[in-house]
């Protein structure tokens, strides 16, 4: 039997390869002759340089950047096996994990050290980007990395805004003229796991700013914000990214990159599995085993499993999924190309219990999965 092991990490306990490998030991467990292959993976988000520098056999560059709060931090980004591709995963410079839980203020937050990550890569004569868009603490728009690149954003006075998402309101003027010329030179995909546009019910702030320790008031707040930088652009730019699918993702830079830096906006698991060539390592499994930290709304919008699944029906393999946590109803699961989940939590418990024990309560779970599937199987 052949399993394919194709996993996303269950942010803040388990890296994917962590999950990886427990999920290898649960299925070991019932058929210690099954051939496993692991495929870690990453949606744009936590994991995505690591991961794709990996599969081509590139390199990782650390650098010392400016971390979300202002504070300096250590940083990597990646350079793909052709040497010329770089990636810049946001959540390394500017990512919620950056940030104390008691200090996370999306009103506050910066994404300059991204920028600084793009102007490293620059200076080492890359010209092909790949940015990563999960993860991010942030909710400025991206007006923190392009500022770091050269751009100002400026008030009706003229002065310039302080840093984070609430300056915004105060938007009134962009000023390119000292944005980085090296830039034009340059071609940009944006890896997104998000779909959200950037303002509105389903927009930036509304969905994700509470994640990043927003109360409803700043949700507001940053909302207006971001329309304003929307109303600045289009007005400047002639670009309308308010209404832009993936504009939303990392807190708004999915619609400054299209509007500054002509990106594109792709499924960041979509680009994931290119990368890794999924389609190649998966020929011939009998089953594949799915995971990330939560099913969800999100899910279905385009993050991992939405990915491996697709890939999985063109092959016609089966999909079962684990998780620490699921909201989706049978239908949904349906929806999503999955025969069947499993979260990995056993019963009642503290989300630190959880976390604590996310590896050994994975592989009891994927165990009593794989039991249940060989029985069937049989019949």
């Amino acid at each position: 039997m052949k399993v394919a092991v194709a996993v996303d990490s269950f942010k803040g306990s388990l890296s994917a390869n962590d999950v990886c490998a427990a999920v290898r030991a649960g299925i070991l467990r019932v058929d210690p002759a099954c051939e496993v292959i692991e495929i870690p993976l990453a949606d744009g988000g936590e994991g995505t340089a690591e991961h794709l520098v990996r599969a081509t056999g590139g390199v990782l560059r650390e650098v010392t950047v400016t971390g979300p709060l202002g504070q300096p931090v250590r940083a990597k980004y990646g350079v793909l096996g052709d040497g010329v591709t770089a990636v810049i995963e946001m959540a390394q410079a500017s990512g919620l994990s950056l940030v104390p839980e008691a200090s996370r203020n999306p009103l506050l937050t910066t994404s300059y050290g991204t920028g600084e990550l793009i102007r490293h890569a620059l200076d080492r004569g890359h010209r092909k980007f790949l940015i990563g868009l999960g993860g991010s603490a942030t909710q400025d728009g991206g007006a923190g990395m392009f500022r770091a690149l050269g751009m100002r954003f400026l008030d009706e006075r003229g002065r310039e805004l302080e840093a984070g998402g609430a300056a915004l309101l105060r938007l009134a003027r962009i000023e390119a003229k000292g944005l980085d010329a090296r830039l034009g030179e340059s071609t940009f995909v944006v890896a997104s796991d998000v779909q959200n546009r950037l303002v509105g019910p389903a927009g930036a702030s509304a969905v994700f700013a509470p994640q990043k320790g927003a109360t409803q008031e700043m949700v507001e707040r940053l909302d207006a914000a971001l329309t304003q930088l929307g109303e600045v652009i289009l007005a400047e730019r002639g670009v309308e990214v308010r209404d832009l699918p993936g504009g939303g993702a990392a807190g708004g830079i999915g619609a400054a990159t299209v509007a500054f830096l002509n990106a594109s906006i792709r499924s960041g698991i979509e680009v994931m599995l290119a990368a890794v060539e999924f389609d190649r390592k998966i020929g011939g499994a009998d089953l594949i085993i799915a995971g990330e930290g939560t099913l969800d709304e999100q899910t279905l919008a385009g993050k991992a499993i939405a990915g491996v699944s697709r890939a999985a029906a063109r092959q016609g393999i089966p999909v079962l999924a684990i998780c620490g946590g699921i909201s989706l109803s049978g239908e949904q699961l349906e929806q999503l190309g999955v025969a069947s989940c499993s979260s990995i939590v056993p019963g009642p418990c503290s989300l630190e219990t959880a976390m604590d024990r996310a590896s050994e309560w994975t592989a009891d779970a994927v165990e009593r999965m794989m039991r249940v599937w060989k029985t069937a199987s049989r019949r």
